[in-house]
């Protein structure tokens, strides 16, 4: 099992859970996702932040931003400025199960982001 917490977010990763083995939490809240839609929501988050980074050098520090990606079932949005930005992301399922909404505060966005990509690496 896999855990991370910090004050406002975690991310589990627990194969033993069965069928939803990875939990996202931000504030009072969290979502249980399948294996498939975690590495779904991590490659569309890593496309989408690598956007940013390839654009950071043009913002000004106050510039607002606003980046956003679509891809199958998943919807995503990077608003803020250069260096103090948000997430909002968007599931529709493709089985007609469930969908969501996620929103991830400036305060934790990048924290959250990276250790998803920690997760992701150690897996890979």
């Amino acid at each position: 099992m896999s855990f991370k917490e910090e004050d406002n977010w975690r991310l589990i990763r627990n194969p033993d859970k069965g069928k939803y083995s990875f939990l996202i939490g931000v504030n009072k809240w969290s979502i249980e996702l399948q294996d498939h839609e975690f590495a779904s929501l991590f490659k569309l988050l890593d496309t989408l932040l690598d956007q940013y980074l390839t654009l950071e050098n043009q913002f000004m520090d106050e510039e607002l931003i606003s980046l956003e990606i679509e891809r199958l079932a998943w919807y995503a949005e990077l608003e803020g400025t250069k260096n103090n930005w948000s997430l909002r992301i968007i599931f529709e399922s493709n089985e007609q199960t469930r969908s969501f909404e996620m929103y991830w505060p400036s305060s934790i966005a990048k924290d959250l982001f990276f250790e998803m990509r920690k997760m992701w690496e150690s897996m890979h």
